[in-house]
């Protein structure tokens, strides 16, 4: 077990930001950590890596209590915040070198171990710029790169693509999957939910300091009501071919606008070929159509609610 959360309570005055929350994290895994905003993700990851007071519970990493002047269970972990924290009056190199060098004093091996980093990010062609001459996305990446130069085993990353473009961001999950596969264990913040379905290996949702749902995405998608959802391109259909395809067993809903009918049904009901063949015995024309399973967003919304969060 590399994270072990148990009945952690965390307070503000009277609002309970932590309401007795349990979780762990196995070794090797890529835990994605969801929520609205106010769920409480930033006060757990605060209180994981001791930053904040607990007004109760325990945290124990790498098997051992988690403490502010845990110095030998810090050394072992990579910390890439939300919010870019380099130094400007910096290199690319220099800032890496820092960071790194808060963990690893012997100067050979640092110097070794942030030229892999560099390699790592592809910050190869850059290392000897400074901060405000570099775009978003070499900035993230920069950030990552100072995070984790000392080989950390354990890596806890917030909103690491945020304000990117798609191909640093496609470069920056490559990474953490590398990452990953080169022994990381990682927690990982986002409201992206593509990127979460795209590199978790399991997901926990936490809601009012609680965890509502935990498990892989296949098993949140089997939690919700939710199944296949159709959509037709069509010009033809008319209130009578509404209601007899209403009448398709597991058709849950059947809508028709602006040219698109769509067909929502239960969870594992396939209705797409019961569709087909409605529309051939009509002889009801149609361009695209095409059939998509829920979402990990689909499972968000519904667990959590649809009204906005402050």
């Amino acid at each position: 077990m590399i994270i072990s959360v148990k009945n952690l309570v965390k307070r503000y005055g009277n609002l309970v930001a932590l309401d007795h929350l349990s979780f762990d994290v196995e070794e090797g895994e890529i835990l994605g950590l969801l929520g609205p905003n106010g769920s409480g993700k930033t006060t757990a990851i605060n209180c994981i890596l001791s930053l904040l007071k607990y007004d109760k519970g325990e945290i124990r990493i790498f098997g051992r209590p988690m403490r502010p002047d845990a110095y030998d269970i810090k050394r072992d972990i990579g910390v890439i915040m939300q919010n870019v924290a380099v130094f400007d009056e910096l290199t690319v190199y220099e800032n890496i070198n820092y960071f790194c060098g808060l963990y690893i004093p012997e100067k050979e091996k640092r110097k070794r171990l942030v030229e892999e980093a560099i390699d790592f990010v592809g910050l190869n062609d850059f290392r000897r710029f400074y901060p405000k001459k570099l775009s978003g996305g070499l900035l993230r990446r920069l950030n990552i790169a100072c995070g984790i130069a000392h080989k950390p085993k354990l890596i806890l990353l917030d909103e690491p693509t945020v304000a990117v473009d798609p191909q640093s961001r496609n470069n920056i999950l490559e990474g953490i999957q590398r990452l990953n596969r080169e022994g990381a264990t990682i927690v990982y913040t986002s409201h992206y939910m593509e990127e979460v379905e795209q590199i978790c290996s399991r997901i926990i949702i936490l809601d009012k300091g609680k965890v509502i749902a935990n498990g892989t995405k296949e098993e949140l998608k089997n939690m919700i009501s939710l199944g296949e959802k159709i959509t037709v391109e069509t010009s033809a259909i008319h209130p009578e071919h509404l209601a007899a395809l209403r009448r398709i067993p597991g058709a849950d809903s059947v809508e028709y606008a602006n040219g698109l009918l769509v067909v929502k049904s239960g969870k594992s009901k396939n209705n797409l070929e019961n569709v087909l063949d409605f529309l051939k015995k009509q002889q009801i024309g149609y361009g695209r159509i095409y059939s998509e399973l829920p979402t990990l967003n689909d499972v968000f919304l519904e667990i959590t609610g649809k009204e906005l969060r402050d």
